[in-house]
């Protein structure tokens, strides 16, 4: 980044960015021009709200073919209605905060959504998180393959040394943890100790101890059908016409870049990648429906051989370009390829990881909201797994059935409880029925007990470690039961 220091309205800021001295003094004076017209338009206005009002007026601009605006000031004012000018007086500080124009809630009101920007992030399979959550699921599934009704709660965290598999589990028998836990990192390509952390010598310890019986009291010794609820719990689905599997683009998009990240790193199109990565894809709407990719970051973890410019551009033409839909990219679309530049230590050697981290990536992005639990390392009586899935079961169905063009579905559980407590659905103001009027018939004809859900989409079986990486809903769970769209909804709901 470069830094020149500038003069606006009398006073010195540094002005930080990637362009010429020569550009950047450019785009300083067309400002402070700018800053000079409103003045004289509006002599009433003070120094700040001429400051906030000014890039407001520039922001509109990109909009239009006007050329006169620099390029660079393009990209600042690009980003969804927020104003990004990094104004620094010379102590540092901020001169001119972002500011976001104003708009009358997610949606307007025929439930169109007004222009926004959607971002999601994705990991691949070698990022510390993510190693975490494989391996809980691969030791759930290790015990549900031998005692389908075992209870599991697996937790895992991994730091530069070693990991550590703690938790709760009540069967007759217990897996080879430190055998489960070595495989799953040989598969993800911790392989060799160049890369600081090696699945042959890292350290493994394993604290699990039986499920609380104050716990089990709540979901055994009754019959199958009556289960209780392993936990409290709030649980979203969500569903939308962005994707051919009824997912938002931007999570969609962002798992497809990881997935090629991880893709071309193991087949030997490019053997310098190491196995941690993650991806971003911010989308841009109108009226609801995405109309121009307009950043994507990508960070890729590499040997340190490679210079960081071929890295870049082999990235481009290897993994980004070939991924996008090409109907949304163009000239404006940002892409900040290992932004920092080097990014050879990753994994655990790098960071500590955990399960349950990485929730958004799991399921919708920032699309829809979230309970707060994790899925990977939990049998099938926690509402955290269970719930989720009927959830997105749910609001799949409904999208599916045109009863709306995007669906949330709320569901709350309390502990020991079979029935839920309550159940919500938000079409967003796209629906051809009332929201209460689905709830109300969801509630009355579709069973939510957790048994009923465990049984209609054999969650007993081990299927879990495939979905603890690149997400448990849409394209990474193509032929999983709750993403069927089986549920016969009435044609009326009077």
């Amino acid at each position: 980044m470069n830094k020149v220091t500038v003069t606006i309205q009398g006073a010195n800021y540094i002005m930080v960015g990637e362009k010429t001295d020569k550009e950047i003094l450019t785009i300083a004076n067309y400002v402070n021009s700018e800053m000079d017209k409103l003045k004289e338009s509006a002599p009433n206005l003070g120094s700040l709200q001429v400051s906030i009002c000014t890039p407001l007026n520039l922001g509109i601009f990109w909009k239009l073919p006007n050329r006169h605006i620099p390029r660079l000031c393009m990209k600042f004012v690009h980003r969804g209605g927020i104003c990004l000018f990094f104004f620094m007086n010379e102590d540092g500080r901020l001169a001119a905060q972002n500011r976001k124009r104003a708009y009358n809630g997610p949606y307007g009101n025929r439930g169109e959504r007004m222009e926004h920007i959607l971002t999601s992030e994705a990991v691949t399979r070698g990022h510390p998180d993510k190693i975490c959550d494989q391996i809980a699921d691969a030791v759930l599934d290790a015990v549900l393959a031998e005692e389908p009704e075992a209870r599991v709660a697996c937790e895992t965290a991994v730091w530069k040394d070693g990991l550590c598999i703690f938790g709760e589990l009540s069967a007759r028998q217990e897996p080879d943890y430190e055998t489960i836990a070595r495989e799953v990192l040989r598969k993800i390509g911790y392989d060799r100790p160049e890369l600081g952390f090696d699945w042959e010598t890292c350290s493994v310890q394993v604290h699990m101890h039986p499920q609380s019986p104050d716990i089990a009291r709540g979901v055994s010794h009754r019959a199958a059908e009556d289960t209780g609820a392993g936990d409290q719990g709030i649980l979203f689905g969500y569903a939308c016409r962005e994707t051919e599997d009824l997912m938002p683009l931007p999570i969609t998009l962002a798992n497809r870049l990881a997935r090629r990240l991880e893709v071309v790193g193991r087949d030997g199109t490019l053997p310098w990648l190491r196995p941690d990565g993650k991806t971003q894809v911010s989308v841009a709407y109108r009226d609801g429906k995405p109309v121009q990719i307009t950043t994507v970051v990508l960070s890729a973890q590499h040997a340190p051989d490679i210079a960081v410019e071929d890295l870049r551009e082999t990235l481009r033409q290897k993994v980004i370009l070939p991924t996008l839909p090409a109907e949304l990219v163009d000239e404006n679309t940002l892409l900040y390829i290992n932004p920092t530049g080097r990014f050879v230590i990753g994994g655990p050697a790098g960071d500590s990881g955990l399960t349950g981290r990485k929730l958004l990536a799991d399921t919708y992005g920032s699309a829809a909201r979230h309970g707060g639990g994790s899925i990977s390392g939990k049998d099938p009586t926690k509402m955290d797994r269970t719930g989720a899935y009927l959830a997105r079961y749910l609001a799949k169905n409904i999208v599916a059935a045109g009863l709306a063009e995007r669906c949330e579905v709320q569901l709350a559980y309390a502990i020991g409880l079979a029935d839920p407590v309550s159940v919500a659905v938000d079409t967003y103001g796209t629906g051809t029925v009332r929201d209460e009027a689905l709830a109300g018939w969801l509630e009355e004809n579709v069973d939510m007990r957790p048994g009923v859900i465990i049984r209609r989409f054999g969650l007993t079986q081990p299927i879990y470690q495939p979905l603890a990486c690149y997400g448990h809903f849409g394209e990474n769970a193509r032929g999983m039961p709750w993403e069927r769209t089986d549920l016969r909804l009435p044609r009326s709901f009077d």
